[in-house]
């Protein structure tokens, strides 16, 4: 696979990742703690698909650099929140955890990413 195959392919499995996110939030019973986290959520977890998307079109190496680490930063922001949601017991399911899987593995590729681009 070459680099702008990855990249694309990231993409769509960023953007799914944030669709998934929305769908399990709308799920969630709301309560004054239920609503803060999942507020959070959707800020951090969307946050990690649109910078990323910019860190592609970034114009220079720095640029990108500084745009991955706010993904990695978003990215482990995204899967505290969802540890919280299932620790808390506000929703703690199948999907809930997939979702935290997803986010640990989302994670581990933008900071690989950060550190090559060093």
């Amino acid at each position: 696979m070459d680099k702008i195959q990855f990249r694309e392919e990231l993409k769509l499995r960023l953007r799914k990742f944030v669709l998934d996110l929305i769908k399990l939030c709308q799920e969630i019973p709301y309560s004054k703690e239920s609503n803060i986290i999942t507020k959070q959520l959707l800020r951090s977890g969307s946050s990690v698909y649109a910078n990323y998307r910019a860190a592609n079109r970034a114009r220079s190496k720095a640029e990108f650099f500084s745009k991955i680490s706010i993904v990695v930063e978003e990215a482990d922001e995204t899967e505290m929140w969802l540890d919280l949601l299932i620790h808390s017991d506000i929703r703690n399911t199948p999907e809930t955890i997939r979702l935290h899987n997803e986010s640990l593995e989302i994670l581990k590729i933008m900071a690989t990413a950060r550190k090559n681009a060093q």
